[in-house]
């Protein structure tokens, strides 16, 4: 079956590890693949042996995304426990853990609270990671902390001097060059301020300071591009509150519903707008009924999808096209 490319999204029917290395790098990875749940042809038949299946997708991930990437893991809460020491093998930080809870009425009339052992669940999770950065000095990786410590040690002046650099008291050497867990990202202005500060009055044999390259420092552009992208919104927490879709939303044939887990388009929606600007480059490897791409079309986003079920993508990307043919022009 034929990929499928309209303006800024891009429909791919196979498997995505084929595609990957054509997709520009991601600003969002949305993930919503395999629960081990038993749940549609080819899942798992439980949780156990999800992170080996996740791997190979999981180490690629980590070789293309940036510091910019945000992930998004949606499992259950097992099977997210189950994946999760696999996405810190391959170098992605935990930020939070979102709770999707779909309320009572998504086991109403369907549960024996009689016969049953546990209590009805009603929640998946959304998990949030981060690729941080990594520096290689002569071969030995460190972190941005300690790289930022090292890197003004080699100027030669004392850790006190940061505090001039960035025309402050002393906020500078307890925040950005402290070594304890009150540690911060410099912003990239005061960055700006620290690299120039050091390449000026530190001792000559070692500049340039706080470069990669070892020509020139990086820029406070450079820098910026150093941390994912996060914009909190005005009294959203980490439960949501949403229904299990129902009525016009949820995509059906004959009655039944094409997939199992559809999501709801406004928490999609949430998950990119939050970490990612207009422009910005998302991927959704198991696509599904293509809801990140109708997600990333309404917010100006630029999205590669990718469904393994040939029967799944026709029907997904004749939604995706519904929804686009108004505003952009397919090209097949």
């Amino acid at each position: 079956m034929a990929n499928r490319h309209f303006k800024n999204i891009h429909l791919y029917c196979g498997d995505a590890m084929e595609f990957y290395q054509d997709w520009e790098k991601p600003t969002v990875i949305v993930c919503d693949g395999p629960y081990g749940v038993n749940g549609f042809p080819g899942d798992l038949l439980s949780h156990k042996g999800l992170a080996e299946w996740y791997e190979p997708h999981i180490k690629k991930w980590s070789e293309i995304a940036t510091p910019l990437t945000t992930l998004w893991f949606w499992n259950t809460e097992v099977g997210w426990a189950t994946v999760h020491p696999m996405l810190e093998k391959y170098g992605w930080t935990y930020v939070s853990c979102c709770v999707w809870d779909k309320g009572m009425s998504h086991v109403a009339g369907n549960t024996n609270t009689k016969t049953i052992r546990h209590l009805p669940v009603v929640t998946e999770v959304c998990v949030q990671y981060v690729k941080k950065p990594t520096f290689d000095v002569n071969g030995v990786p460190m972190s941005m902390k300690e790289w930022l410590r090292y890197e003004w040690g080699r100027t030669g002046l004392p850790f006190s001097k940061t505090n001039e650099a960035c025309g402050v008291k002393d906020a500078a050497t307890r925040k950005y060059f402290t070594k304890c867990h009150l540690w911060y990202m410099p912003p990239a202005e005061a960055f700006e301020k620290i690299a120039s500060y050091a390449n000026k009055n530190g001792k000559e044999d070692g500049k340039p300071y706080f470069s990669i390259d070892g020509k020139m420092s990086i820029t406070k552009e450079q820098w910026a591009n150093m941390r994912s992208k996060f914009y909190c919104p005005m009294g959203i927490t980490n439960v949501w509150q949403e229904p299990q879709l129902r009525g016009n939303e949820r995509l059906k044939i004959n009655q039944k519903a094409i997939h199992l887990n559809q999501k709801p388009l406004s928490l999609i929606k949430r998950i990119i707008e939050i970490t990612s600007d207009n422009g910005d480059v998302v991927w959704d490897p198991f696509a599904g009924l293509f809801t990140s791409a109708v997600a990333s079309a309404e917010l100006d986003r630029v999205c590669y999808c990718a469904e393994i079920n040939p029967d799944v993508y026709q029907v997904a990307s004749e939604r995706v096209d519904k929804v686009l043919k108004n505003g952009f022009q397919c090209v097949l």
